[in-house]
């Protein structure tokens, strides 16, 4: 149990805490989840988000206030506001480590679930990224062990109560971070859960503890949100929800098979041992309840998340610990059943992918493609190689291991180097075009107090958060901010290109008005525009700063 948790908690330090800081901030979402936090500490005014100072309303407050103290403790930097997104991932592979161990009483399946959690791709990406989804996974990921814990005690025992009253707590703080999802996903996975055990009358009990949590948890936030911003819950059920859930024009829309089409692409490299995982589930059958709920969580809200129209890749996050849980059961089961063949043709074929990688990015380098080469630092792409060849050796040494654990094992660390590695080797257009941020320190020196900052929708967020200001004007569309630019106070903050050259001429050779725009923009507007006194820019497809 020690040397359990010991390997798990080293893991995760080295791929989740330590690279935090190394790469820039990501537009537009790390900026967003960044800036947002940021202007509540310097406003004092904890209820209603804003972003650039504009009303924000497309999510609550339970991220925001979560980065916010990430900020307080650690300072406006990158590291601070992606810790929270790293912790929350942390506790959700404990709790994954806990149901296994504590419903299976087996530390190796325990560990190996953690393990499959914390090293899945979408996982890390998202868990070392400033985004909500980690923080709606860990409290989605609580709500459903305290069910669970409920469900297996006995209706005599206080304890039933307290679980139950838990399970409504983090029921709350999830809709706190992103909304109704907290409840529809414990109620898909559940109710056909009870069906399935044959408990189907309790679910006529159960709720009512939950519930009352839930309420308490959530009301004064949104008590007061709706005194100092009125029509906050219009937006955010009737845009946020219902439109997204059910309209073909919602935003992100996609069409039902979404998922099913880049699931295995978000669970490398674990999907390749899926099939011996059925394999190994197939054997023992599912009559334990653990597994049974396992299977529930996992397949009935990927189902609801499927129905919806608004898709985006990372909503599925909180479908992985159920997946990891999954995956590690049915392996343990599938070498304990005398399965060889299955496990050696996916490790064979994952660790034949890699090396295809490593040599196609080699040749690519070299050769280029169309006038294309990934990395301008020759240490970029091949800390890229080493990764994938590191991958592949210890994949074919899983193959070659004679012990289970050993097999499962490898596999598990055979990731590490890759995913720790890709924070240092972003590509250099991603760079340009999504991480503005040492572009815009290059200038900061050319801002002032006095100085009207004005941005398109893209940069905005970041420009915000680099220049620490609230007060940016936006050229020719609002983005995101669309709704906030729509109250009466803040109409004059979106410019059309003869409201943004009258602005300029009114500040006639001051040096008082800077556009920081995305390049292919600025360069269909400069024709209509005054000439600046001083332009930068940091590529064709990055970002123009232009002083007037």
């Amino acid at each position: 149990m020690r040397k359990s948790c010991v390997v798990i908690i080293g893991i995760f330090v080295f791929l989740y805490i330590i690279p935090l800081g190394i790469r820039p901030i990501i537009i537009p979402d790390e900026s967003r989840y960044a800036e947002i936090p940021r202007e509540m500490i310097v406003s004092g005014d904890w209820i209603v988000p804003r972003l650039n100072g504009l009303r924000y309303f497309e999510k609550p407050v339970m991220g925001y206030w979560l980065n916010a103290l990430s900020i307080k403790l650690f300072g406006e930097n990158a590291f601070a506001v992606r810790f929270p997104s790293a912790a929350a991932t942390g506790l959700s592979a404990f709790m994954i480590f806990l149901l296994i161990r504590r419903f299976s009483g087996e530390i190796t399946a325990a560990t190996l679930a953690a393990l499959i959690f914390l090293t899945s791709f979408i996982v890390y990406g998202i868990g070392t990224f400033n985004i909500l989804d980690s923080m709606l996974a860990v409290f989605v990921t609580a709500s459903m062990t305290s069910f669970f814990f409920a469900h297996d005690t006995e209706p005599s025992k206080k304890k039933k109560n307290v679980y139950l009253l838990l399970f409504g707590v983090f029921c709350g703080f999830a809709f706190l971070t992103k909304g109704f999802l907290a409840f529809a996903i414990p109620v898909v996975a559940i109710v056909p859960f009870m069906i399935w055990e044959g408990r189907f009358k309790e679910l006529f009990v159960i709720p009512w503890l939950p519930i009352i949590a839930a309420v308490l948890v959530v009301i004064p936030w949104a008590v007061m949100v709706h005194f100092k911003a009125p029509d906050f819950w219009h937006f955010f059920v009737w845009i946020e929800h219902i439109k997204r859930f059910l309209s073909s024009g919602a935003q992100h829309h996609e069409s039902f098979w979404y998922y099913i089409y880049l699931f295995p692409a978000a669970a490398l490299p674990w999907i390749f041992l899926f099939p011996a995982a059925i394999l190994g589930l197939k054997k023992t059958g599912i009559k334990a309840s653990i597994t049974r709920y396992v299977i529930c969580w996992f397949f009935f809200p990927f189902l609801f998340f499927s129905v919806s129209k608004g898709k985006i890749l990372t909503y599925i996050l909180p479908c992985f610990p159920p997946f990891a849980m999954l995956m590690s059961t049915g392996l343990k089961k599938y070498f304990e059943t005398g399965g060889k063949k299955s496990f050696s043709v996916a490790v064979w074929s994952l660790a034949l992918l890699a090396v295809i990688i490593a040599v196609a990015l080699i040749v690519i380098q070299i050769m280029g493609f169309k006038g294309f080469k990934p990395y301008d630092q020759t240490w970029k792409w091949g800390l890229g190689v080493i990764g994938f060849m590191v991958f592949a050796f210890l994949l074919i040494s899983a193959v070659r291991a004679s012990n289970s654990k050993t097999k499962l094992m490898l596999v598990g660390c055979a990731p590490l180097l890759l995913l720790f590695g890709s924070n240092f080797i972003m590509p250099d257009l991603t760079l340009e075009h999504k991480a503005p941020g040492e572009f815009l320190l290059k200038n900061v020196h050319k801002i002032r107090a006095d100085t009207v900052l004005v941005s398109d929708e893209d940069p905005m967020g970041a420009v915000c958060w680099f220049y620490k200001r609230d007060d940016v004007y936006l050229l020719e569309g609002g983005g995101e901010v669309s709704y906030g630019l729509n109250y009466e106070d803040a109409k004059y903050r979106s410019l059309n290109l003869k409201q943004f050259k009258d602005l300029v001429l009114q500040n006639a050779e001051k040096g008082r008005v800077v556009l920081i725009a995305k390049s292919r923009k600025y360069r269909r507007w400069k024709q209509n525009l005054p000439e600046p006194l001083y332009e930068d820019s940091n590529g064709k497809g990055g970002y123009v700063f232009a002083q007037y």
